[in-house]
């Protein structure tokens, strides 16, 4: 949450509304990404329009499929939470309520109801996950390839004016683009000097925004 004050005011400042997909992280300041110290700030970003789902709640990566089709498991590493680091076997039944447990937390902390929607950390997943996610009512999204906007990578490989000219020349209409709202590896902080240059610049070459609330594939049914 490191640039989340800074993301917030070029949002606003673009009239660029988005979709948060969040998990219980921990942060520079205060008791986590989803905790008391940040609640305010995400009830503030509900009162703007824009929209929320689910990142699980440890940040919980997928590892591998265990169990069978019929009763399945799997082998998952959370990079947050009592167990970071540690890798142990989630049911189906757990891995959803890994899901459910920060929708339900955005949910509280922000009035407004989540997207029936969630990202696998580091879009890791496999088909059977993603079965047994529809199955309590989630859907996965990804990302599109030219949305992968680096900005997790190494600053000393990819800098932030290489990875903003490569967004500008290769995003196309209908893409879904993935940012952070900090990276605790980057050196060279990416949204300070990337976020605003590629909303204006795309802006430039006719594109407009819009949440996953509008999106076809994602829209969620009436009513919900």
């Amino acid at each position: 949450m490191g640039v989340a004050p800074l993301v917030a005011e070029v949002l606003a400042r673009q009239q660029v509304r988005v979709t948060f997909f969040a998990a219980n992280e921990r942060t520079q300041e205060g008791d986590g990404s989803l905790g008391d110290h940040w609640a305010p700030w995400w009830r503030a970003r509900a009162a703007e329009g824009h929209e929320f789902a689910s990142h699980t709640w440890d940040h919980t990566y997928w590892r591998a499929d265990l169990g069978t089709a019929q009763n399945p498991s799997f082998r998952v590493r959370p990079s947050a939470g009592p167990r970071q680091g540690q890798e142990f076997e989630l049911t189906a039944a757990g891995y959803c309520a890994e899901i459910a447990r920060a929708a339900d937390r955005l949910k509280l902390v922000t009035g407004k109801v989540p997207l029936p929607l969630f990202r696998a950390p580091g879009g890791k997943t496999s088909p059977r996950l993603l079965a047994s996610a529809r199955a309590c009512g989630y859907t996965h999204v990804g990302w599109s390839p030219a949305g992968f906007l680096g900005d997790e990578l190494s600053s000393e490989t990819h800098s932030n004016q290489a990875l903003l000219n490569k967004a500008l020349r290769d995003v196309r209409s209908g893409d879904i683009l993935l940012a952070h709202l900090g990276i605790w590896s980057r050196k060279d902080p990416w949204a300070p000097a990337v976020l605003e240059p590629l909303l204006q610049g795309l802006k430039e070459r006719g594109f407009c925004f819009r949440t996953l609330r509008e999106h076809p594939a994602y829209a969620p049914a009436p009513g919900r």
